[in-house]
């Protein structure tokens, strides 16, 4: 099973950035859809987006609305979160997850998971 640990997330102001990074351990990394998920307080996790194992395929949540990009680094063992024009709305722990099939991408419950990281936006 692979081990996957977050870093990156902080405070920032609305309209600004932060990338997200996750590192996973083993020899495995390139065999897995990568993807981050979100929960905010009080809400239920969710899809924000995924890369399939080569990274020629992306896939984003509507509520993104371009604002995120996500990348992977097989040789690295790293999966990235770029988010520009931050929102309130877009505070909450950001968390990693590892699955080995691309159709449930936005499964929120199946998959391996990192232990998160607080990303909150001020206004």
């Amino acid at each position: 099973q692979v081990q996957l640990v977050e870093s990156g997330g902080g405070l920032v102001q609305a309209g600004g950035s932060l990338r997200l990074s996750c590192t996973a351990s083993g020899r495995t990394f390139s065999t897995y859809v990568m993807g981050w998920f979100r929960q905010a307080p009080g809400k239920e996790r969710e899809f924000v987006a995924a890369i399939n194992w080569s990274g020629s395929g992306t896939y984003y949540a509507d509520s993104i609305e371009g604002r995120f990009t996500i990348s992977r680094d097989n040789a690295k063992n790293t999966l990235y979160l770029q988010m520009n024009s931050l929102k309130p709305e877009d505070t909450a722990v950001y968390y990693c997850n590892a699955k080995r099939s691309i159709v449930t991408i936005r499964d929120a419950d199946s998959g391996s998971w990192g232990q998160g990281t607080q990303v909150t936006v001020s206004s």
